[in-house]
C-alpha cells in the first residue's frame, strides 16, 4: 500500500481507504501486496479474428485424432552438420525442416488420401499429386500459413530458401494472398518451445498436419546399452473422416524411417 504522507509515509487516511476497499492491514504491513482490480477488454478484429474463426471452424467441422511418435534424429543431426560444414557458406545452412519436408514428400504418393483437401460442403475429397506445403508461421499479428507450392520439385536448399523467404514475408505482412492459400498438408513447429507433445489443429480444409516438438538429448537403450541420443517427437493430427488411424500411423512411421536413416531420404 503506497503512502500519501510526507516522504511516502502511510497516513491514517491511507489505512482507512485501504480497509474500506477490502484490503488487509496485516497483509499489507507484512507483504506490501495489493489487489489489482483493473480489467481490459480487447476487441478481436482483423487478422486475429480471422484466425480465431478459422480455428473454431476447423475444430467444429473436423473430427481430429492425433498420433505422437518419437524419432531418433542423432544420425540426421550429424549428417546435417556435415552438409552445412561442406556447403553452408555457398548454399546456405539447412535446418531440420527441409529434411522433414523431403521425408513427407517421399511418403505421400503411397498415402494420397493424406495429401488432400476435404470439401465437406460439396461432399468430395480432392487429392493432389503435387505437394503444396503449408508452414505455420507465428507473426506479430497472429498465426498464418504461407505455402511452398510444388515442394516436390525443390531441392533441400531450394526448400530452405522458400521457407525463409515466405516466413519473412509473412512476419513483415508482405505475403501475397496466393502465398497464403492453397496448401494441401501443413507443418507446424514451436521450435525450442515445442514441448514434449502437442495436438495441432488441422488447417481446414486440409486433412493432416505434422507437428514438430523440440529436440532433446535423452538416455536410450540401443543394442542392450544405454546411450545418449537426440530424440524428437512428431505430434500429428488427421481428419478421421478421410484418414484411418492405421494409415496415419504407417505414414508417420514412413517419415520416421527416413529421418532415422538419412540415406533413405535419397533412395527412389
Amino acid at each position: 500500500m503506497p503512502g500519501t504522507g510526507p516522504g511516502g509515509r502511510i497516513s491514517q487516511a491511507d489505512l482507512d481507504s485501504y480497509i474500506a476497499s477490502g484490503g488487509s492491514v496485516a497483509a499489507a504491513a507484512t507483504t506490501g501486496l495489493q489487489k489489482k482490480p483493473a480489467t481490459e477488454d480487447i476487441k478481436v478484429i482483423g487478422l486475429r479474428r480471422t484466425i480465431a474463426m478459422r480455428m473454431q471452424d476447423a475444430k467444429r467441422r473436423i473430427p481430429h485424432f492425433s498420433y505422437v511418435e518419437e524419432i531418433d534424429v542423432t544420425d540426421l543431426e550429424e549428417f546435417r552438420a556435415k552438409i552445412n560444414a561442406r556447403f553452408g557458406k555457398a548454399r546456405g545452412k539447412l535446418t531440420l525442416l527441409p529434411f522433414l519436408a523431403k521425408a513427407m514428400i517421399n511418403a505421400l504418393p503411397d498415402y494420397p488420401q493424406i495429401n488432400a483437401r476435404f470439401h465437406d460442403d460439396d461432399g468430395f475429397v480432392r487429392r493432389y499429386e503435387g505437394v503444396h506445403l503449408g508452414i505455420a508461421t507465428q507473426t506479430p499479428t497472429g498465426l498464418v500459413v504461407p505455402v511452398i507450392k510444388h515442394a516436390e520439385a525443390l531441392t533441400l536448399w531450394e526448400c530452405a530458401v522458400e521457407v525463409a523467404r515466405l516466413a519473412a514475408a509473412a512476419r513483415e505482412g508482405k505475403a501475397t494472398r496466393d502465398e497464403l492459400s492453397g496448401s494441401t498438408i501443413s507443418i507446424t513447429s514451436l521450435g525450442v518451445l515445442g514441448g514434449v507433445a502437442t495436438t495441432p489443429v488441422i488447417n481446414y480444409p486440409e486433412v493432416a498436419i505434422i507437428g514438430v516438438n523440440k529436440m532433446l538429448e535423452r538416455p536410450m537403450v540401443k543394442n542392450g546399452t544405454v546411450v545418449i541420443r537426440k530424440m524428437m517427437n512428431l505430434s500429428s493430427s488427421f481428419d478421421h473422416r478421410v484418414v484411418d488411424g492405421w494409415d496415419a500411423a504407417e505414414f508417420v512411421q514412413r517419415i520416421r524411417a527416413q529421418l532415422e536413416t538419412p540415406a533413405m531420404l535419397f533412395v527412389e
